[in-house]
């Protein structure tokens, strides 16, 4: 299905489905595209100046804000102005576009039981993953054969004997959930050295949809010193009612407390920091807790704003987005193809986009390589503005890593 509209009217608020992962960032809020008359013509600021000048001034900013999102779905006149019979027909097609929006919310409802249904299809062989992760079964050779398909084998690789095997034996696969959770990207960026020794302890991850529109997320911890859960959750709530296009809109995430042992609080640091007596003139060094970076943060989720409130911060829709589209990577990423990313070949399709496949690019490199030769041969005719381009840092960066490929 085609993305939904945006920028249309205020009373339609576009946000992305409880089962489809967006491309770009989770759409919280609609955004008025900034309107421009192209017959005004102002004189030119310096840019340094203007961020400056909007960094001492917030107030400005939420002013500006404030005006623009006022013209959203403001009407031009045109429709007044259009003869009564003229406008009887709009308001017709108006009646229509709404039967269309039933039968939209009516899809989306039935695309998210289909996807329930699919989801009990999979949660099978998702639990029999966890039992061969955390050392309970082994694969059968069915398995271990279909999944060696793939695979170059070396003609010469000599079987291991068994005196071997038992000393490179291990149960299970240490570190699975750690291991894939560092090679997808978004995740790996939250994962700080200081967590990686409780993420190590990390059993499982699943998920689970709720009796209304929204999703759990769902981390299973063995015994760990850093603290108690053996479940620690997160969840996605969406709103009551449908979007513009029939769409679920995200309402807020909830997340788990966390039962931290003494002193072992990931997400704070000790800091020390001078204190003197006033009476005494003495000094001396106390300990402080203070807020630090922690992928454990991710269960103390950011709150939408209230509309009267105005001490929240300013980047609070990017973290709102940013806090949306992780739940999502873990939901429609990270637990369908968890095998994928822990030996790290989800990563070719995070780099291909969504509709290549790598084979498609076998022919194309060799063409790249016989056009360098040929660039190589005719190197004394190139344009130096290419070269000054890139040294002078102007030159396009590379496009972002697309989205992991999903069926």
């Amino acid at each position: 299905m085609s993305e939904p509209i945006r920028n249309k009217k205020a009373d339609f608020p576009v946000a992305p489905t409880p089962q489809n992962t967006p491309a770009n960032n989770a759409p919280i809020s609609s955004h008025a595209q900034q309107p421009g008359v192209s017959s005004i013509k102002e004189e030119p600021m310096d840019s340094a100046a203007a961020a400056s000048l909007f960094a001492r001034n917030p107030a400005l900013i939420n002013m500006i804000q404030g005006k623009l999102g006022q013209l959203v779905g403001r009407s031009s006149g045109y429709i007044e102005s259009l003869p009564p019979v003229v406008r009887r027909r709009v308001a017709g097609l108006k009646g229509i576009q709404k039967e269309h929006a039933k039968l939209e919310a009516q899809f989306q409802e039935e695309v998210l039981e289909l996807e329930k249904k699919y989801f009990a299809k999979f949660t099978p062989l998702y639990e029999r993953r966890a039992t061969i992760v955390n050392g309970g079964i082994e694969p059968t050779e069915e398995e271990v054969e279909a999944g060696k398909e793939d695979e170059e084998e070396d003609e010469e690789e000599t079987k291991e004997t068994e005196e071997q095997k038992e000393e490179t034996s291990a149960a299970g696969i240490p570190e699975f959930w750690l291991s894939a959770m560092k090679n997808q990207i978004s995740l790996a960026e939250m994962i700080t050295e200081r967590d990686e020794e409780a993420l190590k302890s990390l059993t499982d991850i699943r998920m689970e949809y709720l009796d209304r529109p929204g999703f759990r997320l769902i981390f299973e911890f063995a015994e760990n010193e850093f603290f108690t859960n053996k479940t620690i959750t997160k969840t996605y709530y969406y709103k009551d009612e449908n979007g513009y296009g029939g769409d679920f809109i995200y309402d807020h995430a909830e997340g788990s407390k966390i039962d931290w042992k003494d002193d072992k609080d990931l997400t704070m640091r000790l800091e020390s920091k001078k204190q003197r007596n006033k009476n005494t003139k003495q000094t001396r060094i106390v300990k402080i807790s203070v807020p630090t970076e922690s992928f454990f943060n991710f269960f103390s989720p950011p709150q939408p704003p209230v509309d009267d409130d105005e001490s929240v911060a300013s980047d609070i829709e990017e973290r709102l987005e940013l806090d949306y589209q992780l739940g999502e990577d873990i939901k429609e990423k990270l637990i369908p193809r968890a095998i994928d990313w822990f030996t790290g070949e989800a990563l070719q399709f995070e780099e291909l986009g969504d509709d290549m496949d790598p084979e498609d690019f076998d022919d194309e490199d060799d063409e790249d390589e016989d056009e360098d030769e040929d660039e190589d041969e005719r190197g004394s005719d190139r344009d130096i503005d290419d070269d000054s381009d890139e040294e002078d840092g102007t030159s396009k960066p590379k496009k972002e890593a697309a989205e992991c490929k999903q069926n």
